[in-house]
């Protein structure tokens, strides 16, 4: 085996140094704001902590008591995957459809352009409590307008069975994010494929199949993948939603139960709240945030393995 000149060590060894002193910031972040969080959430996880007292082990205790005793995990749990499952389908496929109808109009786009992004701006608290009062069942101004043109009402956020759907309006009404993406996407298609579809006899769905699905893939692939992640975080909006749909807004020390109604605004986020900073349960708030993270690893992973039904062959 030829020795390595000791020159060449001292070189390799600095180049190293170098490379490690460029990456040193993302390393420190990484390590910080990541692996930290992550090891301290595994670690309380299998811990008794209030917040106050000294930490004492219990074992596998908080993962028992969040699966098998904690009433409101599994409402919580199939809210969070409904949600993931149709509003990042509606969101990522009206994103789309908008983004498209806008880069075919020759007159006024810039005004569709706007319009349409504006709701994106909203903040979500002002958003979701005007939500609130336009499908409001008794002086909403939604239900009249439906009442007049003959098609049945519903109670919206105050019927389990539509308030999720409800709130999959709201994020579809603040669909200007995914809008820009798209269209920035679509006007970078090269025109020349089109028109060399449009010479072979390709129609309008033929073309969309064939020449701008392939290019815009990985913004497909992008924006269903960052809209589970932000779904899996999904917080104000539902609980907003339900204190004002249920007519009451907790007081200073009065504790209120999130989910109306009838748990189904209730998602995995805010029981992590109301577990750590509400019942100063930080052991099980632990294990729910776990839980969280595994589930959106698991679709990221999930949707990367499947990226061939997103993604062109050339990607």
């Amino acid at each position: 085996m030829t020795a390595i000149h000791p020159l060449l060590k001292a070189k390799r060894r600095k180049s190293a140094l170098r490379t490690l002193g460029f990456i040193s910031p993302w390393i420190i972040g990484f390590s910080v704001f990541f692996v930290y969080p992550l090891l301290s959430t595994v670690f309380f996880s299998f811990m008794n902590y209030d917040g106050f007292n000294a930490p004492t082990f219990a074992g596998f205790k908080n993962w028992s008591y969040v699966f098998n005793d904690y009433p409101l995990f599994w409402p919580s749990l199939r809210n969070t995957l409904w949600l993931v499952v149709v509003m990042v389908t509606l969101r990522v496929v009206f994103g789309l459809g908008i983004g498209l109808l806008i880069t075919k109009i020759k007159t006024g786009a810039g005004f569709f352009r706007t319009a349409f992004y504006l709701p994106y701006l909203a903040p979500p608290v002002a958003a979701t409590m005007a939500f609130v009062f336009l499908l409001n069942p008794g002086t909403g101004p939604v239900n009249h307008i439906l009442e007049s043109v003959g098609i049945p009402t519903t109670g919206w956020f105050t019927d389990p069975a539509w308030s999720k759907p409800a709130l999959t309006i709201l994020a579809v009404w603040g669909i200007g994010d995914l809008m820009v993406i798209f269209m920035a996407a679509l006007l970078d298609v090269p025109k020349d494929q089109y028109e060399a579809a449009e010479l072979d006899g390709a129609g309008a769905w033929a073309r969309f199949r064939f020449v701008t699905l392939p290019n815009i893939s990985p913004i497909i692939m992008f924006a269903v993948v960052t809209g589970v992640i932000q779904t899996m975080q999904y917080y104000t909006q539902p609980l907003v939603a339900g204190k004002i749909a249920s007519g009451i807004i907790g007081n200073s020390g009065q504790q209120l139960e999130p989910g109306y109604p009838d748990k189904s605004t209730l998602t995995l986020p805010q029981l992590v709240y109301n577990l750590g900073f509400q019942r100063f349960d930080y052991g099980s708030a632990c294990v729910i945030a776990l839980v969280l993270f595994v589930l959106a690893m698991a679709f990221t992973a999930l949707l990367m393995r499947r990226r061939n039904g997103f993604l062109s062959a050339e990607d």
